[in-house]
């Protein structure tokens, strides 16, 4: 009886751990996707040789390999900042 009682908790917080996983996953796809297509239009323009168009290439497969291993979070916010960095690289900066 007295085990009940404590493997309650304990499932209630992996339970809340699972879920917290899942918040950012639509955010991080969707910013994933126009990263890329914003990414692939700076490199149709010319700007593929650009430090910045470099900071986001890479900010983008460092959000791709979060999102493979469930770190949404992270993922989203590396997405968003290769898109600056791919606005910048349009920007000729």
């Amino acid at each position: 009886m007295r085990l009940s009682w404590l493997c309650l908790p304990l499932m209630a917080v992996i339970l809340v751990g699972c879920a917290a996983k899942t918040n950012h996953r639509s955010s991080c796809g969707q910013e994933l996707d126009a990263a890329w297509a914003e990414l692939d239009l700076a490199k149709a323009e010319g700007f593929a040789g650009t430090v910045s168009y470099s900071k986001a290439l890479t900010l983008i497969t460092g959000a791709k390999t979060q999102q493979q291993f469930e770190a949404y979070e992270g993922c989203t916010r590396k997405a968003k900042k290769a898109r600056f960095y791919i606005r910048e690289s349009r920007a000729g900066r």
